[in-house]
C-alpha cells in the first residue's frame, strides 16, 4: 500500500482527518522539510482468543507440575 505525505504544518491543521484515515487503513507519513519525522498508521486488530485452539494438539504431562523440582532443589542445596 502506498504511503501518503504530508508536511507538519498540514498535519497538524488537518489531524483528525489523518487519523480518520489512518483508522481506514492508510498509512500517513509525516514530514518537515521533506525529511520524514513519523509515521500514522492504523492500529492491529485485536483478535479474541479462541480458548481450546490448541485442544489435541498438544500433550501436557501427568507429572507437569513436578518438573525441574530436582533441578530447583539442587540450585538451592548444591550438595
Amino acid at each position: 500500500m502506498a504511503q501518503k505525505i504530508i508536511n507538519l504544518v498540514e498535519a497538524r491543521s488537518r489531524l483528525s482527518q489523518l487519523v480518520e484515515r489512518a483508522a481506514a487503513g492508510e498509512t500517513i507519513v509525516i514530514a518537515k522539510a521533506g525529511r520524514p519525522l513519523a509515521r500514522l498508521v492504523p492500529m492491529p486488530r485485536n483478535r479474541p482468543v479462541r480458548l481450546g485452539s490448541l485442544r489435541g494438539r498438544i500433550t501436557i504431562p501427568a507429572d507437569f507440575d513436578r518438573l525441574g523440582d530436582a533441578e530447583i532443589e539442587a540450585m538451592f542445596d548444591p550438595r
